[in-house]
């Protein structure tokens, strides 16, 4: 099953840590990476910083094009008021098909702040246990998902945080 996440760090350079994690774990097989991206945003920046992970798969293309779309509008074009409800709408339009809600984009648009940073996230076939292990102690928050409730649940008590 792919799973699409995006996780929360209180720090600019949290995400980047998390990579360097995931694919660690990739190469030891306990999860299947297919996408990422990395949202940084240094306190002192007027606007946050975006990598794309270009991972070689089939799919990776797709979700790039995705990340564009999605970080680009929530975070690289200014918008104020009912401008950034407008363009929230229309993105999750493009996303519901990835069980990505609008709700949920709200949501990363008010979390990841200056100061903090994010990973955009699409993997498959994991070893939670094994790969939560490796995350213990990193302070994140998961704030968006695809899965349903109950592997949500699942990756919050082997993740820990909400």
């Amino acid at each position: 099953m792919t799973t699409f996440t995006v996780w929360k760090f209180e720090d600019p350079d949290g995400a980047d840590r998390a990579v360097a994690v995931l694919k660690d774990a990739a190469a030891e097989r306990l999860v299947r990476i297919d996408d990422h991206a990395v949202v940084r945003w240094p306190v002192d920046a007027p606007q946050p910083t975006v990598e794309h992970g270009h991972e070689e798969t089939r799919h990776g293309a797709a979700w790039g094009a995705l990340w564009g779309l999605v970080i680009g509008t929530l975070f690289l074009v200014p918008l104020v008021g009912g401008a950034a409800g407008a363009a929230i709408g229309a993105i999750s339009k493009a996303t519901e098909d990835a069980g990505i809600t609008s709700e949920q984009l709200e949501r990363i648009r008010t979390e990841v702040t200056r100061g903090t940073s994010a990973l955009f996230l699409v993997t498959e076939a994991g070893d939670l246990d094994r790969l939560g292990e490796r995350f213990h102690g990193d302070n994140s928050t998961l704030i968006a998902t695809n899965l349903t409730d109950e592997e949500r649940d699942v990756l919050y008590e082997t993740f820990g945080g909400r």
